[in-house]
């Protein structure tokens, strides 16, 4: 049986990733929604960032790495990006906070999860 971040990673290479994160990036009004290069690499970021999961190696703090979501991918991947340098890293952080908020279950280990 494929782990959750092996099906997540898989999913990377078809278009409605990218849509998920246009999506992601939009609703929540992230201050690069409208920069298709910025997007595309946060894609390709949450992409390595599944490859290294499936291989067992990190993850955010509270999610074994074969448990990473692609929602989970895409936010670590921009968490990864910002420095207090960024002019926009409060913006930023805002949109951090704002997905992990909405999606609270993208950022738990599924078996906490009641079924």
């Amino acid at each position: 049986m494929k782990s959750l971040a092996q099906m997540c990673l898989e999913l990377t290479s078809l278009f409605e990733a990218e849509v998920l994160v246009d999506l992601m990036l939009h609703w929540w009004q992230h201050p690069y929604a409208n920069d298709k290069e910025f997007a595309n690499g946060l894609l390709e970021d949450a992409s390595q960032l599944l490859r290294m999961a499936v291989g067992g190696e990190g993850g955010p703090p509270g999610i074994r790495p074969e448990n990473l979501s692609l929602v989970a991918a895409i936010w670590w991947a921009e968490q990864h990006q910002i420095t207090d340098e960024s002019p926009d890293a409060e913006q930023r952080k805002h949109w951090l906070d704002a997905v992990r908020r909405a999606l609270p279950s993208c950022f738990c280990d599924p078996s906490d999860l009641t079924p």
